[in-house]
């Protein structure tokens, strides 16, 4: 049985211009000691996905269909059950650690408070956690900095302390939001290099959303497609990214800068997400996809099993598409208004 199971996922925010369907029939597992990476542009689900898995959407939000973690069901718990498994058995890294974190109290007593939460414990033995922890992600001298300040660390050093936090009750699910949004390259490295670390060390579970495909393809075993609140395609880091079998994942294949595009334009996919609020009929990403024909513009595919074992699309032609070039596909003179 997987760690953590969801099924026909659907989350809906009602609003001034109508009810957005933010995640639409999303199902996906992870397995205990696993990395799943979430790919997919802004706005395609991947964060409320993982929200609505923490409890952490706001009250009027509509939710349906089902999350398992260890063959418990999260989805209708009451607020304060809710609790038992949010920063106990699942641990979430956000985005913006300045605005997560509390300017006023020290590192060490947020790291502190995350631990009483959920354990019956004193506060000395409550700050000796947060510094093993701070020790764990890497922070030096952590015994001192315990008692710093957010400010007081840059912000590379401010992520680390989120990650720690994250681990304070050592949860056996970590889902990591953008963990390296805002920080220069070099930084993101070792953050990344440390949570890959802290996987091998604790053998948890880890759900990294990112829209870095480089960062997929180091860390994750299998990936998670997202598009306009659907999943599109799920599979291995191999078969997604040498045998992709959705043109919006070999759309964003081929924007990855190469040796091969070396001073030539990157490949774009033309056009903007559909809204959320009005869905038409057939795939979401019709009218951007150069290989749309008519059954794609009154159909909606479903997520199948592709001629790869394990390995799944939501589109017509998933079966076809192995041959295609991920840089031809996308090619400007392939690129047609279909469906205007």
């Amino acid at each position: 049985m997987a760690l953590l199971e969801v099924n026909n996922l659907n989350v809906r925010f009602p609003t001034e211009d109508g009810v957005v369907h933010a995640v639409r029939n999303v199902s996906f597992t992870v397995d205990r000691g696993e990395v799943l990476g979430v790919v997919g542009e802004s706005g395609s689900g991947k964060s409320v996905t993982n929200l609505a898995m923490m409890g952490l959407l706001p009250r009027s939000t509509r939710i349906d269909g089902s999350i398992k973690y260890d063959g418990a069901e999260l989805v209708g718990l009451p607020r304060k059950r809710q609790t038992k498994y949010r920063g106990n058995e699942l641990g979430m890294i956000f985005q913006d650690p300045m605005t997560s974190l509390n300017p006023v109290y020290t590192v060490g007593w947020q790291i502190a408070e995350a631990v009483r939460a959920h354990q019956d414990v004193p506060r000395k033995a409550a700050k000796q956690r947060a510094v093993e922890l701070l020790e764990l992600v890497g922070i030096p001298q952590a015994s001192k900095r315990v008692d710093s300040y957010p400010h007081e660390f840059s912000g590379g050093m401010r992520q680390r302390v989120m990650i720690a936090m994250s681990m304070a009750n050592n949860p056996q699910v970590l889902i990591a939001d953008e963990p390296t949004t805002a920080l220069d390259v070099t930084v993101q490295a070792q953050i990344l290099e440390t949570l890959i670390d802290i996987q091998q060390r604790t053998n948890i579970a880890i759900i990294l959303i990112t829209h870095d495909l480089g960062v997929v393809a180091g860390m994750a075993d299998r990936v998670l497609v997202m598009y306009a609140g659907a999943a599109v395609e799920v599979g291995t880091v191999d078969e997604i990214f040498y045998r992709p079998r959705m043109p919006y994942t070999i759309g964003l294949l081929g924007a990855i800068p190469s040796e091969a595009s070396d001073g030539q334009k990157l490949r774009q996919i033309k056009g903007a997400t559909p809204s959320l609020i009005q869905m038409k009929p057939g795939c979401a990403f019709s009218s951007r996809c150069p290989l749309a024909f008519d059954r794609c513009l009154t159909e909606t595919p479903v997520l199948e099993a592709t001629d790869d074992e394990g390995h799944l699309a939501a589109c017509h032609l998933r079966n076809e598409l192995d041959p295609v070039s991920v840089r031809a596909l996308f090619s400007p003179e392939l690129i047609t208004e279909v469906g205007a």
